[in-house]
This record gives C-alpha cells, structure tokens and sequence, in this order.
C-alpha cells in the first residue's frame, strides 16, 4: 500500500527513505534527495545552499538560535549549523518537526522557499474590473444629454433629473418596465444587437403612451456571462438612440456580468421608463361610451411578441431563414424592429374624442383592448376588416397554426388601436395616417364580453 498520506508526517522506510507529498525520497551521498513516482524513477539535484539560506531566515526571524532550534528538535547545534550553511540536509525522519518548529510546510524547507499562495480575485472569477471600466469610458457619450432636466451623467451612484413641469397642475409619474422578449436571442444570434434595443425602447415607451403620458427618462439594465466590449457598446448605443427617437433621455443602467451564471455569448435585457402626464388627462378608457369606434394602427410585423413560436418553427424548418417574404428574407422580416406610436398619437392627447388606446402585444387585439375597455361595455371587432401582413401570412401556411392561435400570439398587422368617439374619429385617423395607415375596425357595444371578436380573417 502507498503510505502516502499528504497531511501527515514524512513516513520513513527502512534504508533512510520516505514518502512525503506523493514522493519517495532517498538520503544519498550527494546531499540529494531521489523522489520516485510509481515506477519511475527521477533524479532531482536539491539546492541545499538555498535550503540552507532559508532554514537560517526563519530561524532568525523568529528569533531563535540554532541550540535553542536543536533542544526542539532533539538534535546538536552542529547539525543545524550543517543545513544552514549547506553542507548537509535535514533527514527525511526531520523535516516534519523541523517544518512546525519554524512555521513552514517540508515543500518550502526543500524548495528553499517560501509558497505564497496564490489568492483569489474577481478578474479569475471571470469579471475584469480594469476591462470593465475602459466599456464605462466609452459608454459615456451615449449618457451624454441635452435635457436640461438630466442633472449628471455617468459616475454618481444614481441618475437626477429635475421633475419640476410648471405647465402641468398635477403631475404623475408613469412607470414600466419591459424586455424584448425571446427575439433577443435570435438578435444575439443574426447580428441585430442595436436594433433589438429599438425594439424594447419603442415597446417601453408605446406601453406608457397609452396613458396619455409623455415619455422622459429610461435606465437599462444588461446581464451577461462575458462583457464583450463592442457588443455591449452597441447595445448601448441602440437604447441611447431609441430613446431619442422617442424624445427622452437614457439616464443611466446597469451592466451586471454574471459568470456561471449565464453562459458566455448571452444578453439579457430590460429597461424601465419614467413618464409624466397630468392626473385630469390620463387615458385609461374611463372615458370609452357606447357607439365609440375602434381604430388600428398598423404594425410594421411581429414586433415583439410570438418569438417563441417562431423559434419552434424555424428549429423544425430551418430552410425557411432565407425564405423571400416580400423581397427580404424571413429574418429581415421578423427582425424588423417594433413600431414606435408616440409621435403618431401624441398630438391627440387632451383631445375630449380620444377615450382610449391599447398597444397589442401579446395576447393579440382581444387579449390587450380588454384592459381599456370599461365593465358593461363591449368592443366589437370585425376580423375581415384586419389589414394581415404578409409575414402573418407565411408563418401560418408554414406552421398550419389555427386562426385562434394566430389572433392570441401575434398581432397580425394592428400594433396599437385608439378608441375614439365618431364626431372626432376622421381628424384623428387623418392626423394618424400621416405616420402610419390608420383605419376604422369596429365599434363600442353594450355588453359584457369587453371584447368579441367577429367575422372570418381575410388570408387571400
């Protein structure tokens, strides 16, 4: 049996051998030990000068002589005399007391030095703090804004802006917070890095639109298994842009790089948004009334909902990447980034005929006008009247999904609907087609089902 045993003492054999830390050691003539590991057998010259230098150290230091490190030992001065000047080395049977006697482990006596253990730090646990700061550096142009109500920029703790709004008698502060969903991962994917950060501003900022608010600052948060500088840069740089598209700020974020976590190559992100709108004229469909009509907005595609169906398609049907829909490819079409709405509808805040607004997301038209439409009433929907993309068209035929399937995951070509009363409804849809096509869907009933949908979709 090996009588190696790495926590213990040195075990002497007969003939002045030992084993120590997985070694075989052999007293020789020569001042050398001779490990031998399994049945191979090495040579290794030790430096008992160095040795000798480094029992001599230690000795010192801690103040000892070499009788009163003898006595400990049980052997003459003179042999520790010998190992410290180098003419002799400690036996095998003494180099573990001699090892407790000056603090040290038998490795260093033989080494002649001392092992410095080799610490932890957060650059091995796979964050580099130096890498990180030189992506902070580049960051700041994007944080850099000409909102007067943007206190400070990079650095602080937290982002300040000034909410003081003269002009409006009873502010309130609107929030939300979204994430792009599982297109992000296609994104990552197919190289669509700042346009998916269009898509999670635009979806932010049209969630807010709804109540009438007027967007003002969004702070990002990105988590990651490795920071790719240029990708994080361009991710960035994509929400600060999407934010100036949509008149706000990015004000500040957070880069939380997570390894073991999630794994190398991935990005996860969200934002969150404040936004401003007076208490007397928030739109929350309180003010929707029987006879009302129903508008659409149209959606550019998918925006951001329905990814997940779409993945399952593409993994069953690879081929489709590179299908033509419309002269650009299934990617090209589905990557299209999410319609922006608040510069289509912001002029018709405070009109007394805008009574309501849903964005579509997922859950389709029946799953997001249902939030907007009071108890008691009913928004009849007639789905021949629905403008189908031809993306919806393609994903349909390739996947056979049902019409109920479809209708519940996608939008199918209405990305946002007003509600609105029918004195006002053509100044509205005429303001509105001066963005995007806008057109008349159904009406407002009295009922219960807040939204029935009628009719059959028009696939031809």
């Amino acid at each position: 049996m090996n009588p190696y045993d790495r926590f213990s003492r040195p075990v002497i054999e007969p003939g002045g051998g030992g084993w120590y830390d997985g070694h075989r050691y052999k007293i020789c003539r020569c001042n050398t030990m001779d490990p031998v590991c399994g049945m191979r057998k090495e040579e290794k010259m030790l430096d008992s000068t160095k040795m000798g230098s480094f029992i001599a150290a230690k000795r010192k230091n801690l103040g000892l002589t070499q009788q009163q490190l003898a006595d400990q030992l049980n052997v003459s001065f003179q042999a520790v005399s010998k190992w410290e000047n180098g003419t002799a080395c400690p036996n095998v049977e003494i180099l573990y007391d001699l090892g407790i006697a000056l603090g040290v482990t038998v490795d260093e006596i033989l080494s002649g030095n001392e092992k410095v253990e080799e610490g932890l730090s957060y650059s091995k646990a796979g964050v580099d703090i130096s890498y990180t700061d030189a992506m902070k550096d580049e960051m700041a142009e994007y944080l850099l804004s000409r909102d007067a109500r943007v206190l400070n920029g990079l650095g602080p703790f937290a982002s300040l802006y000034d909410i003081r709004f003269p002009e409006i008698r009873n502010p309130v502060l609107v929030l939300k917070s979204e994430e792009p969903g599982s297109k992000q991962k296609l994104a990552m994917e197919y190289g669509y890095t700042e346009s998916i950060c269009h898509d999670m501003i635009n979806h932010l900022v049209n969630d807010i639109a709804v109540m009438g608010a007027r967007p003002l600052a969004v702070l990002d948060t990105i988590v990651c298994g490795n920071a790719e500088k240029d990708t994080i840069k361009s991710l960035v740089r994509g929400v600060s842009r999407a934010c100036a598209e949509n008149e706000c700020s990015l004000v500040g974020g957070e880069t939380s790089i997570q390894p073991s976590v999630i794994a190398p190559g991935v990005y996860v992100l969200t934002s969150s948004i404040a936004g401003i709108v007076d208490r007397g004229r928030v739109v929350d469909g309180s003010a929707i009334r029987e006879g009302d009509r129903v508008l659409a907005v149209a959606s550019n595609g998918l925006h951001t909902n329905g990814y997940s169906l779409v993945r399952l398609l593409m993994e069953k049907m690879p081929a489709i990447k590179l299908d033509k829909v419309e002269g650009i490819t299934f990617i090209e079409q589905i990557m299209k980034p999410h319609t922006p709405y608040y510069r289509a509808v912001k002029e018709l805040f405070g009109r007394e005929g805008l009574h309501g607004m849903a964005h579509i997301t997922g859950g389709g038209i029946a799953g997001n006008l249902c939030r907007v439409i009071p108890e008691g009433l009913c928004a009849q929907i007639d789905r021949e009247r629905i403008r189908i993309l031809p993306i919806f068209r393609y994903i349909k035929a390739q996947g056979k999904v049902s019409d109920e399937e479809m209708l519940r995951t996608f939008n199918m070509g209405v990305g946002f609907i007003l509600v609105v009363s029918p004195d006002e409804k053509e100044e509205i849809m005429a303001a509105v087609s001066e963005h995007y096509a806008c057109y008349e869907i159904g009406s407002v009933r009295k009922g219960c089902g807040r939204v029935e949908l009628t009719g059959r979709l028009r696939w031809l």
